[in-house]
C-alpha cells in the first residue's frame, strides 16, 4: 500500500475510505424543507446508523480502514486560529441574514471543542439552541418562522459528491445546490490542515471557491491513464475544463472522457447509470446502453484542453479506450423494465468495488445482484431500507482515499 492519497482505479483493493455516519441533520428533515434538503423521505435514524454501521464493518472486514469526515475535520481545528477561521467562514457560507445572528453564532460556536463544532454545523443550528437574537432589521422578522439559523447538511452521508480523491490529488468541489455547498468545507479544512488525511505534497485539482460546479458521483477512475467525468445536472462543463487543465498538466493522467448524460434527478450523476464492477465488467442503466455523446480531452502544445467528439456505443468506447478484448454491460434489473425501474430507484447501479471483481450493494436490489453473481463478481450485500432514502448507493456513500494500484 503506497501512502496518503492513492486512488488511480475504480476497482483496485480499498485501502482506505472516507465516510460519514449518518447524525442529527437526518432529524432536521420534515416535508415542509424536502425541496430545500433534496431529500424526498425522511430516514429512520436509527435503523439507518444500524445499516451504515454495517456497511462500515463490512469495509473493515475487507481490509479498508474506516475514517469519519467528523473526526477527519475535528482533527484540522485543533489549531484555534484555524478553528476561529473556519467558523467565521462556515458562518458566511450560510448566509445568515443579520449581523447580531452572524455574532450570536459565532459565540456559540466558539465555545465549542473542534469535534463539537463539526458535529454541531453537520446537524445545523436551530434557533432554539441559541435563543432568541435581538432583533435589529425587517430581515430578521421575515425570516422568524424558519427554525433553523444554519440549515443541516443531510446529504452528508453521500461522502463521495464533496470531493473526490484522484490520483495522487484531491478534489474539493463546488457543490451545484446551496444545501450541499457547505459540505465542501469541511473537506477543504480536512485537506489543508490534517495531514494524516493529505499529507503535504498531496496535489489539489480542483477548489471550494472554483465559480462552476462538480460533483463526486460523475468522477470515475477508469485507468491509470484515464478519467471519466459525467457532464451532469450538477456538474458543468466549464468546471471539467477546469478539472481537466489542472490534472492533465500535472500528474500522470493523459485523457478525460466527459459522458453527455440526462441532465435530470433520474440520472443526477454518472455513478447512479453507469459503475465498473471488475476490469472488464460495468453495471449500467438501460437507459445508456444505445449511442452516446462523448467529449475526449487531451491537451494541446500549449497544456491547454483540446476536444474531440465521440458518438458510439458504451461498449465500443470502453473497449477503444481501455484497450480491451471484450467488456461486459450488466443490465440494472436485467432485461425486466419493471425491475430496471424499481432496482434503479434504489440505486441497483451505485456498486462500489472493494477488488477487483468484489462489491459492495444494497441487499434490496436482488435482480442485479444475481445478475452479477453469474457475471462472476463477488457481491457483498448489505440492509438499506433507510439509507436507501436518501436516493444513493454504496458509490455514493464512499470517498476511497487509497486503493491498490492494479
Amino acid at each position: 500500500m503506497k501512502p496518503g492519497v492513492n486512488n488511480y482505479s475504480e476497482i483496485g483493493k480499498l485501502n482506505k475510505v472516507l465516510l460519514h455516519r449518518l447524525d442529527g441533520a437526518i432529524e432536521g428533515l420534515v416535508p415542509d424543507n424536502f425541496e430545500r434538503l433534496l431529500f424526498d423521505d425522511i430516514p429512520f435514524l436509527q435503523v439507518a446508523q444500524q445499516e451504515h454501521d454495517r456497511f462500515a464493518n463490512l469495509l473493515r472486514d475487507n481490509g479498508a480502514e474506516v475514517i469519519y469526515y467528523v473526526d477527519e475535520t475535528a482533527k484540522a481545528l485543533e489549531n484555534p486560529t484555524i478553528k476561529k477561521e473556519f467558523i467565521e467562514k462556515f458562518v458566511k457560507e450560510s448566509e445568515v441574514y443579520s449581523k447580531a445572528v452572524e455574532e450570536a453564532l459565532n459565540d456559540y460556536l466558539s465555545a465549542m471543542t473542534p469535534k463539537q463544532v463539526v458535529e454541531t454545523v453537520i446537524a445545523g443550528i436551530k434557533k432554539t439552541d441559541i435563543g432568541k437574537v435581538e432583533s435589529h432589521s425587517l430581515a430578521d422578522y421575515i425570516a422568524s418562522g424558519y427554525p433553523y439559523y444554519t440549515d443541516p447538511m443531510p446529504n452528508l452521508y453521500f461522502t463521495r459528491d464533496p470531493g473526490a480523491c484522484v490520483g495522487n490529488g484531491v478534489n474539493i468541489h463546488h457543490m451545484h445546490t446551496n444545501a450541499r455547498r457547505r459540505e465542501a468545507l469541511l473537506l477543504e479544512y480536512m485537506f489543508k490542515y490534517n495531514t494524516s488525511f493529505a499529507p503535504e505534497g498531496t496535489q489539489q485539482w480542483y477548489g471550494y471557491d472554483q465559480d462552476y460546479s462538480i460533483e463526486g458521483g460523475d468522477v470515475l477512475v477508469l485507468s491509470k491513464d484515464i478519467v471519466a467525468i459525467g457532464l451532469s445536472q450538477r456538474t458543468t462543463a466549464a468546471g471539467i475544463e477546469r478539472f481537466a487543465e489542472n490534472i492533465l498538466n500535472k500528474s500522470s493522467f493523459k485523457k478525460i472522457l466527459v459522458f453527455d448524460i440526462p441532465k435530470s434527478r433520474a440520472f443526477m450523476h454518472l455513478d447512479t447509470v453507469f459503475t465498473m464492477v471488475d476490469y472488464d465488467k460495468f453495471t449500467i442503466h438501460p437507459e445508456i446502453e444505445g449511442p452516446l455523446q462523448i467529449y475526449e480531452i487531451t491537451l494541446d502544445k500549449e497544456g491547454k484542453a483540446s476536444f474531440l467528439s465521440i458518438q458510439d456505443e458504451l461498449v465500443n468506447i470502453l473497449k477503444d479506450e481501455l484497450k480491451l478484448p471484450s467488456v461486459e454491460l450488466i443490465r440494472c434489473g436485467g432485461n425486466d423494465a419493471m425491475a430496471a425501474q424499481r432496482e434503479q430507484w434504489n440505486d441497483g447501479s451505485n456498486t462500489l468495488a472493494i477488488a477487483p471483481g468484489v462489491v459492495v450493494t444494497y441487499e434490496r436490489n436482488y435482480v442485479t445482484n444475481d445478475l452479477l453473481d453469474k457475471k462472476g463478481i463477488k457481491v457483498l450485500t448489505i440492509p438499506s431500507s433507510e439509507l436507501s432514502r436518501g436516493r444513493g448507493g454504496p458509490r455514493c456513500m464512499s470517498c476511497p482515499v487509497n486503493r491498490d494500484d492494479l
